[in-house]
């Protein structure tokens, strides 16, 4: 896969897909966490595809610098960005409890 191979976003959100996946096998979440947890991983994958295909569809339209080429290279990035902040927040919101659970197993 292209993306994988040139994308530094791609790989960094590989590599915490990874991590993530890691944890929840080890604190044994439960079947709707993991739910979440493939979903926001998905959109996020998704929208850092279409972002790169934007990119790519841009740079060969319009090699020269163009205004509404930036606007688009910038929207979806964003758009990327938003996936990536929204994946932190699920993430956040299901790792919470197991994780202060285990630590709390810890100190007693």
């Amino acid at each position: 896969m292209t993306a994988v191979q040139t994308e530094r976003n791609m790989k960094i959100h590989i590599a915490a897909a990874l991590i993530v996946f890691i944890a929840a096998a080890l604190l044994q979440l439960d079947r709707i966490s993991w739910l979440f947890l493939l979903l926001v991983v998905s959109i996020v994958f998704i929208a850092e595809l279409v972002n790169t295909a934007v990119e790519a569809i841009i740079d060969l339209i319009s090699p020269d610098e163009h205004e509404l080429a930036r606007v688009a290279k910038d929207t979806a990035a964003g758009a990327a960005f938003v996936a990536a902040a929204f994946a932190v927040v699920i993430g956040i919101l299901v790792f919470y409890e197991p994780v202060w659970e285990w630590i709390q197993s810890l100190t007693s």
